[in-house]
């Protein structure tokens, strides 16, 4: 017998809330994906998640916590990824940087996040996070906003096996779900 006493809710998109912030390495003799990149995700303290990533926009309600203890084995994780693979003797750096947008009240009103990898050393891409972020600050919020709180993390390393993978990324846990009305 069908439940005609249900109430539904009509929900807008999610919002991303709390994440954390990781990286790691890993080297393998014999591949990528199943190999170093697995590896990299182990030392990030991840490899238990499927890895889904988001494009470069933090919601204002985001916040920064602690790594948790604890992960559920098989859970999807969203993020913001930036990955870096090479091959034995190449530098492999990845970079994530961040900053929050302030309105003109001191309120926050999001962030922007830029995402840089290569075999370039951890100071270029350094600099290349900083021009990125600059360049999407100046083309599009730069009037209405200031760009404050700026945090770069960077990933950098030479493998001695045959590949290697070096990531840095933004994970987040939780969400909020704007309900936009309720009806039965």
């Amino acid at each position: 017998m069908e439940n005609t006493d249900i109430t539904h809710f009509l929900v807008g998109n999610r919002i991303p809330r709390n994440f954390f912030v990781t990286s790691g390495t890993g080297e393998s003799d014999l591949t990528v994906h199943a190999g170093s990149y697995h590896l990299a995700l182990k030392d990030a303290g991840v490899e238990m998640c499927n890895i889904m990533t988001y494009s470069s926009i933090l919601p204002g309600i985001a916040t920064e916590i602690p790594h948790p203890k604890k992960l559920t084995h098989g859970s999807v994780m969203e993020s913001i990824f930036s990955v870096c693979n090479c091959e034995s003797g190449i530098r492999a750096t990845a970079g994530v940087i961040y900053g929050w947008l302030y309105d003109k009240s001191n309120k926050k009103y999001g962030g922007l996040v830029c995402e840089i990898f290569g075999n370039d050393s951890s100071i270029t891409i350094d600099r290349r996070l900083h021009d990125s972020l600059e360049e999407l600050y100046f083309n599009g919020y730069s009037d209405d906003f200031e760009l404050r709180d700026r945090k770069a993390i960077i990933k950098s390393f030479i493998p001695k096996k045959k590949y290697g993978t070096a990531l840095v990324a933004l994970c987040f846990t939780n969400y909020d779900y704007p309900i936009l009305r309720g009806f039965q």
